[in-house]
Formats: structure tokens, sequence, C-alpha cells
């Protein structure tokens, strides 16, 4: 299998602590949005490592436990892998079978538990690293915190507990060593904001967000990001599959405008000979606040065709276009020749 080309390292945050500028997303692993056999579970994950990626995301909720379990299996007595989890739900025992219409299909027998708490942090990583089976974590992000996920009323009570009680825990594990850097892992910039007012951020995880399709975080959260010292890590760069050609998007299926918007930015990359998924993986990094973009393949074809995107050069005639047809923010950075 090819390498993965030009993966540099980029520093998190104001830490020395530096990530590869392309990692694994394994949110797919746990069952979304269709079963994987572990076979290829494990096989994206291997996958990866032979092309030469060194940085792997993943999550507790991601299969109830089930992607965390892969990876850790896979990287285990390797030297030089890179990882980032999460913590916000506690895993408990479930003794009732699995619903095949949930989110995650064939998840492993536990029910998640929201807990921001102190406790519920430290517990959540604990576990993580049993899960795992692996002797450190490198960066912790506090999961799925916002309105999306919680409601208004029931976000307002969780953020609380999360500002006080877990970020005390997260910045305890950064000061102690156990962890290099602390941040969150959303869908939503929003929040990202309103936690920059609350504590001392190293990076986050930004799902979706800052992508070819969408930039309102530029405006937004990246100065305030700035400010702050905080770098970004782009999750789902693909938008949940629509710049890939799939009518998906933000994990549902697409409303027309967004399929609109995703075909005109294809008939632009189609005039250039540039598939839209290779320019949707080199816009994101040109913004100097993002660290890294972990792409999610579901099959270890797929994270071939993945791999054969991001080894694609792009023309810089590409960006200026794209800018021209206002289908790209006009003060977006763009990639370099």
């Amino acid at each position: 299998m090819p390498e993965a080309t030009s993966i540099e390292m980029r520093q998190v945050g104001r830490t020395g602590f530096m990530l590869p500028s392309f990692g694994l997303g394994t949110a797919t692993l746990g069952g979304a949005p269709e079963a994987i056999p572990e076979a290829e579970a494990r096989g994206i994950v291997e996958a990866a490592w032979s092309a030469g990626i060194r940085y792997v995301d993943t999550a507790p909720f991601y299969g109830h436990g089930k992607a965390e379990r892969v990876v850790g299996d896979v990287l285990r007595g390797k030297e030089g892998w890179l990882l980032s989890t999460k913590a916000g739900r506690v895993l408990v025992p479930r003794h009732t079978p699995w619903d095949p219409n949930g989110q995650w299909k064939e998840p492993l027998p536990f029910d998640p538990v929201y807990d921001y708490s102190y406790d519920g942090i430290m517990r959540s990583f604990e576990a993580s690293l049993h899960r795992l089976g692996l002797d450190h974590i490198d960066v912790l992000l506090m999961h799925d915190i916002g309105p999306v996920t919680h409601g208004e009323e029931g976000n307002a009570r969780h953020f609380k507990i999360a500002m006080d009680g877990g970020y005390k825990a997260m910045a305890e594990l950064r000061s102690s060593g156990a962890v290099k850097a602390i941040g969150l892992g959303v869908n939503e910039w929003e929040v990202i904001a309103e936690a920059l007012k609350h504590g001392e951020w190293d990076i986050s995880l930004l799902a979706g967000r800052y992508t070819l399709l969408e930039q309102d975080p530029l405006h937004t959260l990246f100065p305030a990001a700035e400010k702050m010292g905080m770098t970004i890590i782009v999750g789902g760069p693909f938008n949940s599959g629509v710049l890939v050609g799939r009518d998906s998007w933000n994990y549902s299926r697409a409303p027309q405008a967004v399929l609109d918007r995703a075909k005109a930015l294809g008939r632009v990359c189609d005039a250039h000979n540039v598939p839209l998924p290779a320019a949707a993986l080199a816009f994101p990094l040109a913004h100097p606040l993002v660290t890294s973009i972990i792409p999610g393949p579901r099959t270890v074809a797929e994270f071939e065709q993945v791999l054969g995107w991001w080894n694609t050069p792009v023309p810089v005639g590409l960006w200026s276009d794209l800018k021209a047809e206002g289908l790209v923010d006009a003060a977006a950075p763009v990639p370099a020749a």
C-alpha cells in the first residue's frame, strides 16, 4: 500500500506537543451508519498504520466501547502512535438486547450515561485505558457537550457541571502528565467558543463545521480560539458523506440546498480535474489553527480511496475559482502551490 505523503507535524495549542496533520477517525468502527465486521475494523486501523498514519482519534461512545477496543488491539505493541479519546459518558453494563434501530449497529453490551462531573471524567479516562489496553492517552476531549445533544435546558445543567468539575479533572490530568492536551470534541462551534470563557483548553475537535462546504467558524470561533491559544482538529472533513458523492450531511439526509452547493463545488473541481474529496481534504489544513484532519472510512477499500485523495495534487487555480464563485469564504486561507 502506498504511504500518505506530506504528513507534517503541527503544534497543539501553546503546548510543546505535536500531532500529525493527517489522522484516522474511528466513529465508523463503532458501527455507524452500518455494522463493520471486527476483521474489517482492525484492517482499517492496520491499513492506516501501514500507510504511515500515526494519529488515531476514538471515543467510548463509538459502539459503546467497540472502537476503543479495536484501536487498542491494533496499536498495542507498536511504537510512535498518538491517540485522542473522549470523556463525558460512562459506560454501564446493559442486560437487554441491543436496539437494531439504534445509532450503533451491533454495539458492545453497555449503555452510555452522561457524566461530565469530576468523578465522571476520571472514571471515563481510567475505563478508556482499560478498554484500549494501552499505557497512555495523549489528548482527552470532552465529548458532545452542547444543546444539539442535550437540548437547551439539559445542556445548561450539563455545561455547568462540565465547566466546573469536568474541567477540573481534565486540567489535573494534564498537569500531572497523564495527558498532554485537553479540549472538547463536538459538532457545534458555539459550545467551544463558550467553553473558552471557562478554562484553558489546548485543542478541540470540531466535526463538520469547518470544511470546504461550511466555514462559519472562520469569523466566529477561530478568532477567539487564536486569542486563547487553542488549535483545532477537523473531524468529518467530508461533511458525513456529501462531499464524496453521498446524500448524507450532518449524520442525516442532506437538504437540497446542501446537495446543490456540493454539486457546485464538484463542478469547479471537475474543471480542474481534481476529485471533490481531494479538495475537501486539502482545504481545512490551510488554516493555521487547524492541527489535523481525521476522516473516518468504513472499509479498507474506502481508506485506500481516502489515501489516494490525500495524495492528489490540487492546483492553486482551483481555490481562486471557488472563491470567485462565492463557494468558499473570501477570507478563508487556501493551500499554496
